[in-house]
């Protein structure tokens, strides 16, 4: 297939809505709607998947509502999702730091869980060399177990090392499923759709990738990510509001968004097992 082949075939598939409904960070000051407990979440999982999403992006808190990596909180949410939406979403569990965790940490959690999906931040279980064989272990064990992993890149510079990292066997799969994550270390945290370019520039044309973004031009920068045939992630952990400014009343709101903006580019969202695919399950 040759490139101009594959970028028509990105532009006409369904596009893969992940919700990210509440993060590491936000607490109901910010918002009070933003679900923290496992009934809220649940209770949101079921609004989004109604609302087109596929994917879920999971973080917990503990009982001060801090951002938590531990196995039990995470089964206990994994059950509450289960019990309202069945097997309608894909679940992914994060193994964010937050500055709390170490990458042994990350790894174990996912290693105790054996969850679904994970999502893993390259910066963050590859601080520096030092920590290259690790990952590399952790990434073909998540591999051989069936886990989908999806990388969280925060820079361009972090999408070419981790092109370097596939070319090298570090990452052993052939067309890693990945996120780019636009505008955490702008000023004051606010995306823009140019910063997307950046990202794609040499990226290979049949890896699947999606884009979140913090602040106000969040549905812009997912506008301009369907447009260009990536997929999306959207919620409360990156941005509380709707296009106009004013506050959504939920993730499902934003999700809701994309949906229209996905159908009115001819794309759609896509199905769960379509969505599998995309983020390499195998169903």
């Amino acid at each position: 297939m040759n490139v101009h082949t594959q970028a028509n075939t990105a532009l006409s598939e369904p596009v893969v809505v992940c919700v990210a409904p509440n993060g590491a960070r936000r607490t109901q000051k910010d918002h009070p709607r933003l679900p923290i407990t496992p009934e809220e979440i649940a209770l949101e999982a079921l609004a989004c998947a109604q609302t087109g999403a596929t994917v879920l992006h999971l973080h917990v808190r503990d009982d001060d509502g801090r951002h938590s990596l531990d196995p039990r909180r995470y089964q206990n949410a994994m059950d509450a999702i289960e019990r309202k939406v069945g097997g309608e979403l894909i679940v992914q569990i994060t193994t964010e730091a937050v500055g709390m965790y170490e990458p042994s940490q990350q790894i174990d959690v996912v290693k105790s869980l054996c969850p679904q999906a994970a999502s893993v931040a390259l910066r963050e279980l590859i601080p520096n060399e030092d920590f290259l064989s690790r990952a590399a272990n952790f990434f073909d064990w998540s591999k051989r177990q069936g886990i989908a992993l999806q990388f969280i890149l925060y820079t361009p510079e972090e999408a070419r090392q981790l092109q370097t990292l596939v070319e090298t066997g570090i990452i052993g799969i052939d067309k890693p499923n990945c996120l780019f994550v636009l505008g955490r270390y702008s000023a004051d945290q606010q995306s823009a759709p140019m910063d997307l370019l950046a990202f794609l520039s040499g990226w290979p044309q049949d890896w699947p990738w999606s884009v979140c973004a913090f602040g106000l031009s969040e549905a812009r920068c997912m506008a301009a990510a369907i447009g260009l045939g990536g997929h999306v992630r959207v919620g409360f952990e990156n941005n509380l509001h709707l296009p106009d400014g004013t506050l959504a009343h939920g993730t499902s709101d934003l999700a809701g968004i994309v949906q229209d903006l996905a159908e009115s580019v001819g794309r759609g969202t896509a199905s769960l097992g379509h969505a599998k695919r995309i983020y390499g399950l195998r169903n």
